[in-house]
């Protein structure tokens, strides 16, 4: 949703095409900060659960406020949580394969994760394109709705659900 429609929906709120700019920007900047400075002692502290879940978590935030505002106040504080639902959740998948991948099947995970990524963004921007022309920012909702369904899976890992949810 953000990557198809935040400009489209901050252009028709009238936002200067210098504002939209420099709040993209910010979120690139952002996302460059944690994958060098922030992250990684994240990780270190958090561990792989907890950033995760703290990515879901800014995601909750971000979304749900992002559905409601177009004030270039307010989307620039919200701009920076990017570094989180991107970076950091980026960071806590690679250490997670790292840790579980064996050396030999790396690329192959490397690559599994790159398509499997791939084909869910495709699939949730062109849901998110439908939601947008029937709902309008009332779209970036839902976003919302899949990070607080991925924060326990991020907590508590596919392992520990119960089996009914686990497919054999």
């Amino acid at each position: 949703m953000q990557d198809a429609f935040a400009v489209i929906r901050w252009s028709g709120a009238g936002l200067a095409p210098s504002a939209i700019s420099l709040l993209w920007s910010e979120a690139v900047a952002a996302e460059v900060i944690v994958f060098f400075l922030i992250g990684p002692g994240l990780l270190r502290r958090m561990g792989v659960r907890g950033a995760a879940a703290l990515a879901a978590a800014a995601g909750i935030i971000r979304w749900s406020i992002s559905g409601v505002t177009t004030s270039v106040l307010i989307l620039s504080v919200l701009q920076p949580l990017h570094g989180l639902t991107f970076a950091l959740l980026h960071l806590a998948c690679m250490r997670i394969m790292g840790t579980f991948i064996p050396v030999g099947l790396a690329a192959t995970a490397q690559a599994v994760y790159a398509f499997g990524s791939g084909l869910i963004t495709a699939a949730l921007t062109l849901l998110s394109g439908m939601l947008y022309a029937k709902y309008g920012a009332a779209a970036f909702f839902p976003m919302a709705i899949l990070c607080g369904v991925a924060v326990p899976f991020a907590w508590f890992g596919f392992t520990n659900l119960p089996t009914r949810f686990v497919a054999a």
